[in-house]
């Protein structure tokens, strides 16, 4: 009997034995086991911290190994989980940022290797704030409050007396002044270099940074819009608060749903004393234009070329710009020395190129600075062209270039009209329509295929003014002149602080509007929108008519602002787009994108009470993501949106006609999916601010990964960006996949 229990016990050892065997090698071939399956040209793995496996952080895969820098960045699953794919051979340093943790360590890989990263919990919430993104820091900006207003000047309350309310205060310390070059609350703004620590205040150091380097002039300028006293006690307040421990109210979440299928890459593409301002992939009539090719940009101010990217070969070049006269002007020296760059003058550009634009051929136009700003005599009064006779145009500052690929050809245009954001019209002439940037008081046009076939400028050009039919009958009559008072930067751009409307009005004749469009937008009517900066600020409709010099007649929206009649209220309009629909799109200062359908106006949209905001009914405003500042109790949100495009063809892959409005203070892109936001945000370098963006299709059978959208770094700062001195301007596609794991 005892040998019988020796036996049992023995035997219910060993299968004990064997199970625990089982559960072992069972473990180790889980941990052995591949979590991600990858190709020879990816990298995959997990991110954990101490608190287990982490989702919604990114993994940021860099290489110099390629003929120019290459990034690629992608958001981990709800299990930790990431894959990089499609990775040009090459060694990169990899890994992962999140919100709320430190940065893992950067492990040295090649592609087809796993790889698992650990990063730490960031140890307090100081250190866990640095990874958020400007505006959080930025909304810890203190705005007077809705009291203070209109401003009492420099012996009151120190707001200029031309700002009447909080929201004109907003719009200019955002996209219409202070961040419309650059971003404000990264960690170089955010702080008091040492270079202006002996100066005697907070607010005289934020006197003295501003007039630091090439865009000192304007800087101060803007500074002066708002009443410079208030303006830098405010900014004052603002980095000593910061620099004594003060932090944002709000941490921002991490990727969430979709935004965890981005797939973003970025390449340098210029000089690291240049800016970017535009890109351009293809034809935005036809995204399959210019399929797999060159990549173009516009330097505008910084430089005398376009740079370019081969992103299939990883390769950059430039095309020079040329100009045509010696008189043509150049850039300012520095007002005062800057700490990054001293008193060297890092700008030397004379055609200031601002906006590229494809034709259905493949060619590339783009305006530019070719003369100084004095018009020729066929613009003039006494001209015989037919727009010169009906509004003579004196001077213009920046023209027309188109450059041929093929030829490798710049042709010079000269155009009357000022130029800052074209578009080609879906129309037999393949009408090249521009904007001025907000001043001149008109807007232009270019027949290209006239131009192609005679190759007369004075013949292939055409502008009007802006004129309303407030007498209400139809039709374009003898109007009431208005006095063209934009006040405008030197390339023509307003600066967002005239009035629309300064004509008395006479019931028996139409109006013309003291304005001109910054936006511009094509509807597949036919129909030509802009918008119009300042406060509030409007969106244009233009109807050329069979003659448009003479027929072209102009409704006025502005954005309902203290309009009783509408549910959100909002302001300064700066970029816009069209959709498919006809339906206008627009990037608010209020920190709202908007949608405009004139389909929903219900009252006379022309006559004596049509002048701005007779069609509230017409808008829709979205409040986008993000905290606002912390003491404006108004929708909207402390982000800036410098401009929005509307993905008419599905190019990124969120579907036909997806608004696209630029976060140029939260590093992203924020598409506009039924009613709710997806933000596309840039984890690395910090600072990311796009300006422009569009779609291409290189291969419309290889699903997500032969189409995307294309955007440059925008800002006139990259050496403001988390990598400091010596950063350069970058293209970035941004893609969307099926899943995070998607290769």
């Amino acid at each position: 009997m005892w040998t019988i229990r020796f036996l049992n016990l023995a035997g219910m050892a060993l299968t004990g034995i064997a199970a625990c065997f089982f559960a072992l090698r069972t473990h180790l071939y889980a941990q052995q086991r591949p979590p991600v399956t990858i190709d020879a040209d990816d990298i995959g793995g997990v991110v954990s911290s101490s608190k287990g496996p982490e989702a919604g952080v990114w993994v940021i895969a860099e290489t110099t190994d390629l003929p120019t820098r290459y990034i690629k960045e992608v958001v981990t699953d709800d299990r930790g989980r990431y894959l990089i794919p499609d990775l040009p051979r090459a060694t990169y340093s990899v890994w992962a940022r999140g919100y709320g943790l430190l940065d893992s360590p950067k492990a040295r890989t090649e592609p087809g290797k796993l790889v698992d990263l650990k990063p730490s919990v960031a140890p307090d919430a100081k250190t866990a704030a640095q990874l958020y993104p400007a505006s959080y820091w930025f909304a810890m900006l203190k705005v007077p409050e809705k009291s203070e207003f209109p401003g009492t000047g420099p012996s009151g309350n120190g707001i200029s007396p031309n700002i009447k309310t909080q929201g004109q205060w907003i719009h200019l310390i955002k996209t219409d002044s202070c961040e419309s070059c650059h971003q404000l609350g990264n960690e170089y703004t955010r702080a008091i270099p040492s270079m202006f620590s002996s100066v005697d205040s907070p607010a005289q150091a934020w006197m003295r940074r501003v007039q630091s380097g090439q865009a000192g002039n304007a800087m101060v300028g803007g500074l002066n819009q708002l009443g410079h006293e208030r303006a830098t006690a405010e900014f004052g307040d603002w980095t000593s608060r910061i620099m004594h421990g003060e932090l944002p109210a709000q941490a921002p979440p991490r990727p969430q749903g979709i935004e965890r299928n981005v797939v973003i890459t970025q390449w340098d593409w210029a000089d690291p004393k240049a800016y970017l301002h535009d890109e351009i992939s293809s034809d935005k009539r036809n995204p399959n234009v210019n399929a797999n090719g060159l990549i173009y940009g516009s330097a505008e101010e910084s430089r005398d070329y376009l740079p370019v990217l081969d992103p299939v070969h990883n390769t950059t070049a430039q095309v020079k710009v040329p100009f045509r006269d010696p008189g043509t002007p150049g850039q300012p020296k520095p007002l005062a020395p800057s700490p990054i760059w001293g008193d060297e003058s890092i700008w030397d550009s004379h055609t200031t190129v601002h906006n590229p634009m494809f034709d259905q051929r493949g060619r590339l136009w783009f305006t530019s600075r070719i003369r100084a700003a004095d018009n020729p005599a066929f613009c003039k009064a006494g001209s015989r062209l037919p727009s010169a006779m009906l509004t003579p145009v004196d001077r213009s500052g920046r023209q027309l270039a188109v450059y041929d690929p093929a030829t490798k050809q710049t042709s010079l245009i000269d155009t009357c009209f000022g130029t800052h954001h074209l578009l080609f019209a879906e129309d037999a002439a393949n009408t090249l329509w521009t904007s001025s940037g907000g001043g001149g008081g008109v807007v232009g046009w270019f027949n290209t295929k006239m131009w192609d076939q005679t190759q007369d400028v004075q013949k292939s050009q055409g502008w009007t003014a802006l004129v309303l039919d407030t007498n209400g009958n139809g039709k374009r009559d003898a109007y009431v002149e208005a006095e063209q008072r934009v006040v405008t930067a030197p390339s023509g751009e307003s600066l967002g602080t005239s009035s629309a409307f300064n004509a008395t009005a006479d019931p028996t004749k139409d109006t013309r509007i003291n304005a001109a469009f910054y936006g511009l937008a094509i509807g597949t009517d036919g129909m030509i929108w802009g918008s119009v900066l300042g406060f509030p600020g409007g969106i244009v409709r233009l109807n050329p008519g069979p003659n448009p010099p003479q027929t072209a007649l102009a409704e006025y929206y502005e954005v309902p602002c203290n309009n009783p009649k509408a549910k959100v209220w909002g302001y300064s309009p700066r970029g816009m787009d069209i959709d498919r629909n006809n339906v206008a799109w627009v990037a608010l200062g209020s920190g709202h994108l908007a949608s405009f359908d004139r389909s929903k106006c219900k009252g006379p949209l022309n006559g004596p009470t049509a002048t701005g905001q007779h069609c509230p009914e017409g808008w829709t405003l979205y409040a986008t993501p993000g905290p606002n500042f912390k003491n404006v109790k108004d929708s909207g949100s402390a982000d800036s949106h410098y401009y929005d495009w509307v993905d008419q063809f599905d190019t990124l892959g969120l579907g036909k006609n997806t608004p696209i409005v630029t976060g140029n203070g939260s590093d992203s892109l924020a598409a506009l999916v039924n009613g709710n936001f997806v933000v596309m945000r840039v984890p690395y370098p910090l600072g990311f601010f796009a300006k422009g963006m569009d779609g291409r299709i290189d291969d419309p059978k290889a699903g997500w990964k032969g189409k995307g959208v294309w955007t440059t770094w925008g800002t006139r700062t990259p050496f403001h960006s988390e990598t400091g001195k010596g950063t350069s301007s970058k293209v970035v596609h941004f893609q969307i996949r099926p899943d995070p794991l998607a290769n």
